[in-house]
């Protein structure tokens, strides 16, 4: 088969296509033929050399759609059943999604039932479970106002949507550090952007009900003075590359009455992905990547992820 090989850290040049064999079946594990995946930050860092439990040679993706090929779990995954698979350390402690087939354990398969095409099915999974966690973890609720740190990534923006869908009275400010793009976030249904400055949102003495950090530690302090009381923050990812708080003391950047909580999309079941994509179908959620490419073009995808023309989510479709 046909895959991306991580051989070594470097720019986005030394993700290679080549020949490898393809994966073959063992007990508890099942083949999917790809159709198509997202394009993640952590594969990126993976790349770069960041991702240090990484053993190298290495098939990077850490979520994708597709068909089951070959099964050993006949009853939930027979012979062309539509599955999504995401996180359980795919693309990492074993070989992902970055090309035409891929091995994974029966118990992060999930069956799905779903009209979406291939691209806009490759486009859900790790972004929109990653939003739709979060948004839970937040407790939305109606006439809420919510600001999404990091607004113009695939999660910002799913956030955003999501969002509007579960609370129809909520409103979503989302940040940029990028002036000339407020008005695509305008145009993709944010409904107020605040520009951020050195690592700082341009907020004013604004405070939200809602904050989705996206941004992670590096912007973390900061985020924590825009919650309004009895608010709740989430942090979510690590969009600025710092894994860390250094000197963060809870006592002192903790308001007393407002909630500091996290999200992992690692927590995640056949039911609750399921719950998430039903919401996208029932809503009509407009999940249409912002690009899309071909398997030998996997490479261009991270270099455009890396520009700072980037926005919104972006997939391969073998």
């Amino acid at each position: 088969m046909k895959a991306i090989v991580l051989r070594e850290p470097g720019g986005p040049s030394v993700l290679k296509m080549t020949d490898v064999p393809t994966p073959k079946v063992k007990p508890g594990w099942s083949l999917i033929q790809v159709k198509g995946f997202g394009i993640n930050r952590s594969e990126i860092f993976t790349r770069n050399g960041w991702s240090p439990t990484v053993k190298l040679p290495r098939i990077l993706g850490i979520e994708g759609v597709g068909v089951i090929a070959e099964t050993t779990d006949e009853a939930r995954l027979p012979i062309g059943q539509k599955v999504a698979t995401i996180m359980g350390e795919m693309g990492r402690n074993f070989d992902g999604s970055y090309a035409e087939y891929m091995l994974i354990p029966n118990e992060q398969i999930f069956a799905v039932e779903t009209q979406l095409s291939w691209a806009e099915f490759a486009a859900i999974p790790e972004t929109y479970w990653t939003a739709y966690g979060s948004l839970l973890n937040l407790k939305l609720a109606d006439n809420d106002s919510l600001l999404i740190r990091g607004g113009t990534s695939g999660v910002g923006l799913a956030a955003m949507k999501l969002a509007k869908a579960m609370r129809t009275r909520i409103t979503v400010i989302g940040t940029t550090r990028r002036p000339e793009k407020k008005t695509e976030m305008l145009a993709n249904g944010f409904d107020d952007i605040i520009l951020e400055q050195a690592g700082h949102v341009q907020a004013g003495s604004r405070q939200f009900d809602k904050v989705l950090e996206l941004v992670g530690s590096l912007t973390l302090q900061d985020s924590l003075t825009l919650v309004a009381k009895n608010g709740i923050l989430c942090v979510t990812g690590s969009l600025g590359g710092v894994w860390s708080s250094k000197d963060f003391d809870p006592m002192g950047f903790v308001t007393a009455g407002t909630y500091l909580t996290s999200f992992s999309s690692s927590d995640v079941t056949e039911q609750t992905f399921n719950d998430m994509l039903q919401v996208i179908e029932q809503h009509h959620i407009d999940v249409t990547p912002t690009k899309t490419f071909d398997l030998a073009h996997t490479a261009d995808v991270q270099a455009f992820l890396d520009s700072s023309d980037s926005f919104g989510k972006v997939v391969v479709l073998p």
